[in-house]
């Protein structure tokens, strides 16, 4: 191919989905460059159309999906006008994906062997053992420790983070020279996702790769893009080098996106948020399809679409950088109003865990005995202040939502203490524990799965109140449940619903309206706000915060996303393979972290205020096994601070300040 030509050019693109009388355009008229050695980052909410682009520019678009018009060229080469047959020889040849959700787009049937060497056998002619071999290279070569032992097993018997690098290893198989990668970190941990960035960075500059990154998260835009594209309603609306997008965005869609994101600086006032959602497929808009969500929305903006308005180097979509007509002076949105103060609670301790253990026995043989225990949760000690949010920290597979789920007796605790109101929440019975369901309640990680998808919403919410007791009156009932669906910024009429009618952040506020339709006290919250565009999450966490002001909620707080936890918690515990490691206010925790793994987990957030780098301080490899923990201290494995005692010993807690407890022998 001409290596003066970009290796990937998209000019004019338009995808419809439908019937050809009644189409919809999830992407229309886009249009970009990808240069050998660089990556173009295309960035928006959910429904912009990135994912549809790519897509498009693969040949996969799903049944009725078809490319209306523009074209797509890799190199030389019309994808668009291809057959299938020749599409087959440059897909996962010179064009390859990593698709978004590894867990499903892996095979469940078939060794992570088989599935490399798919890819092997169709594009580069290996068969036996040459496949073999280059399978375990590729799997060494995206950071999978033991390779050849991984080769044999299936999807199902690996973490998240390695399949999200099995399935890097399947993309660059075939040795492209583009590789789109959609969404390849959304949910993952951030130490994982350190490790994901790194290697996709190191790979595209050994092999000079392009790169399409499709992501909402803007700290990974600025760890990994050279140039980006902002995406809103199927159109792109800004573009430019990702050093100009940083320190001046320009459309007002990306300038929203920024002020969206949680940070130290806006702790304890509530976060800037886009009203309303993007248009939905099909609606037909004379203008600029922002303006109803646009602070700086004139009349114009509503009568004619806007144009591409070249700013310098860069292109922005938008009425005010009309040259003609354009003023580009911005009238600043009113500033939001601080919120009101926490709502006076009761002085002390709303829950007080006293080591809390969860240990799933592991059985083997034919007679099922016992041969060893899974320590999810081993020893874990916390108190939720009242009226305050405790968060708990920590990668995926540390036993946090386990802990969680065993404080409201949805999984069985294997000792401790868990007290609340008096009472040990560990030693009731089933029915002792009806009348405290009214007052715990919890926000489940993924609401698509925690909703009943044969009820509808109204009923949802019902069902809580109904089974405790609250609202005997139908009518009350009902008046509540609207009361409800607005106070989460639902429109009531949603009531009649199902759930799959609604978008991911509605169904996260569908959740929380049904733990507060019972008026609890405390809220276990399980990462409520995991794999949410910026802006549907500042709106959660405004809801959150409101809540507790209003009602004096405690809440518990599961998560690992450290920019929430630094601007929503008032007290961070930081848990590693079933235990506690550090505890403390969270300002202490997250201002002056002690425990070598807190600094590992806070090195690994990827930040906007950053040049992209490397991240510094990550050791890599996963989490221990909890079947099997190491000797002394869980952590030393991966701990460059390491020194003889931490293998021998694990270490006691250490009180530093009054408010400030750490797990180190390093520190004093």
């Amino acid at each position: 191919m001409d290596t003066l030509l970009p290796l990937l050019r998209v000019d004019n693109l338009q995808v419809e989905l439908g019937t050809p009388t009644r189409p919809v355009r999830p992407v229309d008229g886009v249009s970009f460059a990808l240069p050998a050695g660089q990556t173009l980052a295309l960035v928006g909410e959910s429904g912009c159309g990135k994912s549809m682009t790519a897509l498009a520019c693969m040949r996969l678009l799903p049944a009725g999906g078809r490319i209306a018009a523009g074209s797509v060229h890799l190199g030389n080469a019309a994808l668009h006008a291809l057959p299938e047959t020749r599409m087959r020889d440059i897909r996962g040849n010179h064009l390859a994906m990593i698709f978004q959700e590894p867990a499903t787009s892996l095979n469940p049937v078939m060794t992570v062997g088989d599935q490399i060497g798919e890819v092997l056998v169709r594009h580069r002619g290996l068969h036996g053992q040459p496949a073999w071999d280059e399978a375990e290279r590729l799997l060494a070569a995206v950071g999978i420790p033991d390779p050849r032992r991984r080769l044999s097993e299936y999807p199902f018997q690996l973490s998240g983070g390695m399949k999200q690098r099995v399935m890097i290893a399947i993309a660059l198989a075939g040795d492209p020279q583009v590789l789109i990668a959609d969404e390849p970190t959304t949910a993952l941990d951030v130490t994982i996702q350190a490790q994901v960035l790194d290697l996709l960075a190191e790979l595209q500059a050994r092999r000079g790769m392009g790169m399409l990154l499709i992501t909402h998260d803007l700290g990974v835009v600025a760890r990994m893009a050279h140039q980006v594209g902002v995406m809103y309603a199927g159109e792109l609306v800004e573009t430019g080098s990702r050093e100009a997008f940083f320190a001046d965005p320009l459309h007002p869609y990306s300038r929203k996106l920024f002020a969206a994101l949680p940070t130290p600086a806006q702790r304890g006032r509530p976060l800037e948020t886009l009203s309303g959602q993007v248009p939905r497929l099909g609606e037909k808009r004379s203008g600029c399809r922002f303006a109803d969500r646009c602070p700086q929305m004139h009349e114009r903006c509503r009568s004619a679409a806007p144009a591409m308005h070249a700013v310098g180097p860069r292109q922005v979509r938008c009425h005010l950088y009309d040259p003609a007509t354009g003023t580009r002076e911005w009238v600043e949105p009113p500033a939001v109003a601080e919120a009101p103060g926490v709502a006076p609670a009761p002085a002390g301790k709303a829950l007080d865990i006293e080591a809390l253990a969860v240990h799933f026995p592991v059985r083997k043989g034919l007679f099922r005995r016992v041969v060893g225990h899974v320590k999810a949760v081993d020893g874990v000690s916390l108190q939720v202040p009242a009226g305050q949010t405790l968060a708990l920290v920590g990668e995926s597979g540390c036993g946090k939502t386990t802990a969680g789920k065993a404080l409201l007796q949805l999984v069985p605790a294997s000792g401790g203490q868990a007290r609340y109101g008096g009472q040990n929440l560990l030693d009731l019975s089933p029915r002792e524990w009806q009348p405290l369901r009214r007052e715990l309640q919890m926000i489940f990680q993924d609401p698509f799965s925690s909703l009943n998808p044969r009820m509808r919403v109204g009923e949802i919410l019902e069902e809580g109140m109904l089974a405790l007791g609250v609202e005997p009156d139908a009518g009350a009932r009902g008046a509540r449940i609207d009361a409800l669906l607005n106070r989460v910024g639902l429109d009531p009429a949603m009531r009649d619903r199902f759930p799959h009618e609604f978008s991911g952040g509605q169904r996260q506020r569908i959740a929380i309206a049904r733990a507060l339709a019972v008026s609890p006290s405390l809220i276990v919250c399980d990462e409520p706000t995991s794999a949410l565009d910026v802006s549907v999450q500042a709106q959660i966490l405004n809801l959150l915060r409101e809540l507790q002001a209003e009602y004096g909620l405690s809440y518990l707080f599961i998560t690992h996303n450290l920019a929430v936890v630094d601007y929503l918690a008032h007290h961070v515990a930081v848990m590693y393979l079933g235990r506690i490691v550090e505890r403390g206010r969270a300002e202490e925790v997250l201002g002056n972290p002690r425990h070598p793994y807190t600094r590992m987990l806070l090195a690994a957030v990827p930040r906007i205020d950053t040049a992209a780098q490397k991240a510094g301080g990550i050791t890599p490899g996963d989490m221990p096994s909890p079947l099997n923990p190491p000797s002394g201290c869980h952590f030393h494995p991966r701990c460059s601070e390491a020194i003889d005692r931490c293998r021998a010993d694990y270490p006691e807690e250490r009180r530093i300040s009054e408010t400030r407890v750490v797990r180190c022998h390093l520190v004093s």
